[in-house]
């Protein structure tokens, strides 16, 4: 008996998996695994990791669109080849992608790398944004977790940096960055 099991994901915790989800019954998955989690990684994606031990020969993987599967070439290989280890397929709804033919790998290929370089691309403008935050002096980055004085202090009183790091309870490393800046 095989079977058909949708995935689905949402980025960040102001979306939701609804038409997602909706979708994948439609297609006729029988069970859907969700979860909100950015796509950039396989890290921490606890749902895609059931779905993909839960696989079976003859089983069905969909999603409903492949960058809901991963956003990078390499994860996206790395999970297509473990559903074809497992003898199973991955289908996409609103893609024409279906692993058991030529066309649909091809296909799933392009896409994979399409998807990724759309990260890139975001990636890209975001740091142009901080860069013109920080030209207009509007960005000043995240507030520095360590407290650079204090290490500053404790090294003066004698302290070394292991010292240092027990008392603050921080990293030695930090300790070294800290007294570098």
């Amino acid at each position: 008996m095989t079977t058909t099991i949708g995935y689905a994901r949402a980025s960040s915790d102001d979306q939701d998996c609804t038409i997602q989800e909706e979708a994948l019954k439609d297609a006729g998955c029988s069970i859907i695994r969700s979860e909100t989690k950015s796509g950039t990684t396989r890290h921490g994606r606890d749902q895609l990791d059931t779905v993909l031990e839960f696989l079976r020969e003859g089983d069905t993987l969909v999603v409903t669109r492949i960058d809901r599967l991963a956003r990078s070439v390499k994860d996206l290989e790395d999970i297509v080849e473990t559903i074809r280890a497992k003898g199973a397929h991955l289908q996409a709804t609103e893609q024409p992608i279906d692993t058991s033919t030529p066309a649909g790998v091809a296909f799933l290929q392009m896409l994979g790398v399409f998807a990724q370089f759309e990260t890139a691309l975001r990636r890209e403008r975001q740091m142009e944004g901080i860069a013109k935050a920080k030209a207009a002096g509007v960005y000043k980055g995240r507030k520095p977790s360590v407290p650079v004085e204090d290490v500053r202090r404790l090294k003066e009183e004698g302290l070394n940096p292991t010292e240092i790091s027990r008392q603050l309870k921080i990293g030695r490393a930090s300790v070294y960055r800290a007294l570098a800046a």
